[in-house]
């Protein structure tokens, strides 16, 4: 707004209580404000505006709770937090869930907020009040443009069609009441702007952390695959959902018409206009690399360096000497044996899903997996998970004596006492702990992913320097894969599908037709796991009943000795004990999944209905 309310209540208490005053009193601008005409008029300001936009990014996806713990992936570790109203199919306009304001999940408040400050950035640049030199003017409105269409992305994707503000609202509007826009409306609004964000920031150098002409390129491929994905084709969907088919207002989730093979046709070619500018890290192998180079590869991918930096398109990065939570992803995430809080762990649901070293699927039924669950899996399987076993960092200092190898412990185990008799020894990264027998995982499983394993970075009370990856360039390969196969063109698909498993080892894909699709969407489960893929494309893809539907379950591991062998200080070793791996259901008090078709859209809060008589609420929801 061009007026500035809390100057103007100063200036009239002030005129109130001093009986006279030089005439510049009124003008005298706050030491601690700036005031917006200054704002516009200096390019630092205005820079240092847009700049302030990008704070709605938040972490990224490394929050405490993170999105993974909404899907198969994993579950979160601890009570109270709205998760469980979601997993659960709980739900409803009073609750919506877990929404955390201070990340930018679904939180309808804060992405408008965000919205307001990218409509008056631009509506500030489009008719700037300084010059053009070096650009600037052109790269801060094409920022602003990508970010109003990022936040307005992070909208559709849980609501569907919402209302298009294009413009900051100012005092005294005749109504403040806007009606949703359809689908189509919604994302051709979104892809107007990224279109503008791509021409004004071509050419440009843009700092790590600002998005870019690639970035508004690659936000624009994910944005045509999701509107071409099932749960937006409006016939799709009704047919595989009475509550979608139910629904009044169809147009407000997805398109009523159409031609869908042109839908899919512009998804590739958005995702291949990427592809034709860059590449990502060891793309354009034509064999698979060996297995141990092909955990390294993953694990340099997932933090970013060595190689790995080459596949962020866009990325919120953390710094040490900015001690935010983005950098504790090892102190919410890590073993309580190492002091940390083991909030999202993985599901055996998910670990059941990485292949066999020799690219066949995983079988409890198959003896020799069953009996060595953890050996000769997918390299990525050791890039991201931590298992009973693992080997981590080095415990701290007081606890090495109960475990000096630096193992994770997540079965409990026969050990010898100083009698010679068998005692029970609880794992240390259990719930039954005697480091910490709270904070532990329910699953049996930690996460590897994202967390640096150099043992100077102590989780608990350090931070680490990894990147959260909004967008890599591996994912636009997968989508550019997805609309392959929609389209037909298998070769092509499988040609980018295994450059993407060569570079962790695993050998090519040969299937065809649906087999082909199911391989494709468990490579895109398996490399993007805990990047905020699965709840989304879960979704879009209508088998949500039959993947974050299903009841989270754990592995129970025990050890015993075996015959005239003897142990005192436990560690994992198969020359000296029997294991066996038993998979467990979830205990229903602690999580008891279930799926609901309207939870393919999220709720509008209550009070957003009461603001808005126009809003038009999803389906399945009062």
């Amino acid at each position: 707004m061009k007026r500035n309310i809390k100057y103007l209540t100063i200036a009239f208490a002030a005129s109130l209580t001093i009986a006279s005053c030089n005439s510049d009193f009124l003008n005298t601008d706050p030491l601690g404000e700036v005031s917006e005409s200054a704002v516009w008029t200096d390019p630092a300001l205005a820079e240092a505006f847009v700049t302030g936009i990008y704070q709605g990014f938040g972490n990224g996806g490394f929050n405490e709770e993170m999105l993974a713990s909404l899907t198969d992936e994993a579950i979160f570790t601890h009570p109270g937090r709205g998760l469980t109203t979601i997993t659960e199919a709980r739900v409803n306009s009073a609750d919506v869930g877990w929404n955390n304001a201070g990340n930018r999940t679904y939180n309808w408040q804060r992405l408008y907020s965000y919205i307001r400050r990218t409509n008056i950035a631009i509506a500030e640049l489009s008719e700037p009040q300084f010059g053009n030199d070096g650009g600037i003017v052109d790269r801060l409105l094409g920022e602003a443009k990508f970010m109003r269409a990022f936040y307005y992305h992070d909208l559709a994707r849980y609501y569907g069609g919402v209302p298009l503000i294009d413009r900051p609202y100012e005092l005294g509007e005749e109504t403040y009441e806007e009606s949703r826009a359809t689908w189509e409306e919604t994302i051709n609004f979104i892809l107007a702007d990224l279109d503008d964000a791509a021409t004004l920031l071509a050419g440009k150098s843009m700092a790590n952390g600002r998005t870019s002409e690639l970035a508004a390129l690659a936000l624009k491929s994910r944005v045509l695959l999701y509107a071409a994905s099932d749960l937006h084709d409006g016939p799709t969907a009704s047919g595989n959902s009475a509550t979608i088919a139910s629904f009044s207002d169809l147009e407000l989730l997805a398109y009523s018409g159409g031609n869908r093979t042109e839908r899919w046709q512009k998804a590739q070619a958005a995702a291949k206009a990427v592809l034709d500018q860059t590449t990502g890290n060891l793309f354009g192998l034509s064999e698979p690399v060996s297995h141990e180079e092909g955990i390294q590869n993953y694990i340099n991918n997932s933090l970013s360096r060595n190689g790995g930096e080459k596949e962020l398109i866009l990325a919120r990065y953390f710094i040490n000497m900015k001690q935010e939570d983005g950098g504790r992803q090892g102190l919410f995430n890590g073993p309580n044996g190492y002091n940390n809080w083991a909030g999202n762990s993985p599901v055996q649901l998910l670990v059941d899903d990485y292949e066999m070293m020799d690219g066949t699927e995983f079988d409890w039924s198959n003896s020799a997996h069953a009996s060595a669950p953890y050996d000769n899996r997918d390299a990525r399987f050791y890039g991201s998970i931590l298992y009973d076993g693992a080997q981590w960092k080095p415990r701290a200092t007081a606890n090495q004596p109960r475990d000096p190898l630096g193992q994770i412990q997540t079965g409990t185990y026969e050990v010898t006492n100083s009698s010679g008799a068998k005692d029970t020894h609880f794992g240390l990264d259990t719930r039954n702990s005697p480091i910490e027998d709270w904070n532990g995982s329910y699953t049996g499983y930690y996460v590897r992913k994202f967390i640096d394993p150099d043992p100077a970075i102590v989780d608990q009370n350090t931070w680490q320097e990894v990147p959260w990856p909004f967008i890599r360039y591996t994912e636009v390969v997968l989508n550019y894969v997805e609309a392959s196969l929609e389209l037909g063109q298998e070769d092509e698909a499988r040609n980018w599908l295994n450059q993407i498993r060569f570079r962790v080892g695993q050998p090519a894909v040969t299937e065809s037709g649906d087999a082909l699709v199911e391989r494709y969407r468990n490579e895109r489960r398996i490399e993007m796991a805990y990047e905020e893929q699965r709840f989304h494309d879960v979704r879009r893809w209508m088998i949500a009943e039959e993947t974050i539907g299903r009841q989270a379950n754990t592995i129970n591991i025990t050890g015993t000795l075996k015959s005239g062998q003897t142990l005192s200080v436990y560690r994992y070793d198969p020359e000296i004990y029997n294991y066996v791996y038993t998979v467990q259901p979830i205990d229903p008090g602690k999580e008891n999944r279930t799926w609901l078709d309207k939870m393919y859209f999220m709720p509008f809060h209550r009070d957003e209905l009461n603001r808005n008589a126009n809003l038009i609420q999803n389906p399945g929801f009062d």
